[in-house]
C-alpha cells in the first residue's frame, strides 16, 4: 500500500472517513476562532521560537571578543557567519522534504534537539575551525525547526488569523533577541572566557521538546495528505468543540473545495508553482542580506567604526528591544491588507532608515533610526513568513518553502563576505547603501511575482483553480489571542 501523494508506504495503517461525510480539512478551515489549544500551541511555539532567535543572533554578539582573544580578522567573522548559514540551507532543504515525508511534528521537535546540542558545543569550541563547524550544524538545526514550524502554523490556524497568529509566535519569539543581547552585555565582559556561556543559553530550549511532545499534535493536512483521516478527524472534531464552547454558536457548514492532485517533486518546477518558488526564494535571498547583514554585522562595523566594544553592545542591545514592538505593529493589519503590498509599504520605510543610520552623524540619529529600522524588519518578517507556507500545495509545503528559505539562508552565505568586503573597500556609509538597496528589492519582489493570499483557504492558494465564490468561507478576524 501506498500514500495517496508521496507513493511511500505509510508508517501507520491509512484510514478513510465515511463516504458522503466532510472532510477534516474542510472542517478544519470552518473553524472561526482560536480555540484554548490554538492559544496553548502558540505559547510552546513561540518558547520554542525564542531560543531559535537567541542561538541565531549569539555569534555576532561574541564575535568583537572572539577577534580579541582569537586573533580573528574581520574575514575569519564574516566566514564564520557564511558557514553557519550554509548549514541553515541544507537544513531547510532536509527539514522541508523530511517533514513532507515523514510529519511535521516529528522533524520540528527532532531539529530542536539537534540544534541545541551543537550549540552545546559551539560554547566548547577551542578554535574558528571548531566553532565553525559547530556553528554549521547548529545552522542546520535551526533553519529545519524554522521552516517547519512555519509550515505547521499555516496548516492549523483559522485562515482569517494565519498571519495574527503567526506574528503573536513572532513576538514571544522576539523575545529571544533581547535576551540574547543582554545576556552577551551582562556575561560577556565578565571575563575572556566568559562568551561560552552566551551558547549555553542557546541550547536550553531544548526544555521545550518535553512539553511539546505532550501537546503537539501532528498537522491535520498532513494526516489527510498521507491517509491518515480519522485520526486527523478527531483531532478535528476536538477543536470544533473548543471553538462552539467559545463563540456559543453553532459552526457554519463545510465547505469542500477541490481534491488537489497528486503532487511529485518536478511539480514544483512547473506552472504556479515555479512561479511561486522564484518569488519566495527571492524575497527569503533579499531578506537575509539585509536583515542578517544589519543584525549580524552592526556589533562589529559599530567597534571598526570608532565606538568601544561596551558602547557597540549597548547600542545593539536597544536595537534589539526593537524586535517585539515590531512583531505586534504587524497584528492589526496582516490579516486585512493585501500581504505583498504590506510588505512593500514597510521595506519603503526600512530602506529609507537604514540610509539615515548610515549617512547621518551623530549617536542620537544612530540610535533613533537604528530601533525604527529593526522594529519595521521585523514587522516584515512577520508578512514574509506567514506568506512564505501559504503559497504551496500541502504535499509539497515544506519542500516548497524549505528550498525558498533555503536559498535565503545560502544567500548569507555571500552576504557574510559582501559586508565585510564592501566596509574594507568602500566604508562604513556604503555598507548600508547596499542594505537600503536589498530592503527595497524585497518589497517588490512579491509585488511583481507573488499573488494575493490573505483569508484565503490554502487548498483555493495550492490549486491551479480558483474555486467559485460561493465556496469561500466567509471572512472572520474573531479569535485573536
Amino acid at each position: 500500500m501506498t500514500t495517496p501523494t508521496t507513493g511511500q508506504p505509510p508508517s501507520e495503517p491509512v484510514s478513510k472517513r465515511a463516504a458522503g461525510t466532510p472532510s477534516a480539512t474542510a472542517r478544519l478551515d470552518r473553524i472561526p476562532v482560536a480555540t484554548t489549544s490554538h492559544r496553548r500551541w502558540a505559547l510552546l511555539l513561540g518558547f520554542l521560537f525564542s531560543f531559535d532567535l537567541i542561538d541565531l543572533n549569539t555569534f555576532a554578539y561574541v564575535a568583537p571578543r572572539l577577534r580579541e582573544q582569537w586573533d580573528l580578522s574581520l574575514d575569519g567573522v564574516g566566514i564564520i557567519t557564511s558557514v553557519g548559514f550554509a548549514g541553515m540551507f541544507l537544513g531547510a532543504l532536509l527539514g522541508g522534504r523530511l517533514s513532507d515525508r515523514l510529519g511535521r511534528r516529528r522533524v520540528l521537535l527532532g531539529a530542536v534537539v539537534f540544534y541545541s546540542c551543537f550549540s552545546l558545543l559551539s560554547a566548547l569550541s577551542l578554535t574558528p575551525w571548531q566553532l565553525g563547524a559547530t556553528r554549521f550544524l547548529t545552522g542546520v538545526g535551526l533553519q529545519a525547526m524554522t521552516g517547519v514550524l512555519l509550515v505547521w502554523v499555516s496548516e492549523m490556524f483559522p485562515r482569517a488569523l494565519r498571519g495574527r497568529y503567526q506574528s503573536w509566535i513572532l513576538v514571544l519569539g522576539f523575545i529571544g533577541v533581547p535576551v540574547s543581547a543582554w545576556v552577551s552585555r551582562l556575561v560577556i565582559p565578565l571575563g575572556p572566557e566568559s562568551w561560552r556561556w552566551v551558547f549555553v543559553v542557546g541550547a536550553l530550549g531544548v526544555a521545550g521538546v518535553l512539553v511539546a511532545a505532550r501537546i503537539l499534535p501532528e498537522s491535520v493536512r498532513w494526516q489527510v495528505a498521507h491517509g491518515r483521516e480519522n485520526a486527523a478527524l478527531t483531532l478535528v472534531a476536538r477543536l470544533e468543540k473548543e471553538a462552539v464552547a467559545r463563540t456559543g454558536a453553532p459552526l457554519p457548514p463545510p465547505a469542500e473545495t477541490a481534491p488537489l492532485p497528486r503532487a511529485r517533486l518536478a511539480d514544483l518546477l512547473t506552472g504556479r508553482n515555479r512561479r511561486r518558488l522564484i518569488a519566495t526564494s527571492l524575497v527569503s535571498v533579499f531578506l537575509i542580506l539585509c536583515f542578517y547583514g544589519f543584525n549580524s554585522w552592526v556589533p562589529t562595523l559599530l567597534v571598526e567604526n570608532g565606538y568601544t566594544q561596551s558602547e557597540s553592545l549597548t547600542v545593539t542591545s536597544v536595537l534589539a528591544a526593537a524586535a517585539v514592538p515590531g512583531a505586534l505593529l504587524a497584528i492589526p493589519f496582516i490579516d486585512r491588507w493585501d500581504r505583498r503590498w504590506l510588505l512593500l509599504g514597510i521595506e519603503t520605510c526600512v530602506a529609507a532608515l537604514l540610509l539615515a543610520f548610515g549617512l547621518i552623524d551623530g549617536a542620537t540619529a544612530l540610535i533613533v533610526s537604528g530601533f525604527l529600522a529593526t522594529m519595521l524588519l521585523q514587522c516584515g518578517v512577520a508578512v514574509q513568513y506567514t506568506y512564505i507556507p501559504e503559497v504551496f500545495p500541502t504535499p509539497l509545503r515544506g519542500l516548497g518553502a524549505g528550498i525558498a528559505t533555503g536559498f535565503g539562508r545560502l544567500s548569507g552565505v555571500i552576504g557574510g563576505v559582501a559586508v565585510s568586503w564592501i566596509y574594507t573597500t568602500f566604508g562604513f556609509a556604503a555598507v548600508f547603501v547596499y542594505l537600503a538597496a536589498m530592503a527595497l528589492l524585497m518589497g517588490l519582489v512579491l509585488v511583481v511575482l507573488g499573488e494575493r493570499t490573505t483569508n484565503k483557504a490554502l487548498d483555493e492558494i495550492g490549486s491551479d483553480t480558483v474555486p467559485p465564490a460561493a465556496a469561500r468561507e466567509p471572512r472572520t478576524t474573531r479569535g485573536e489571542l
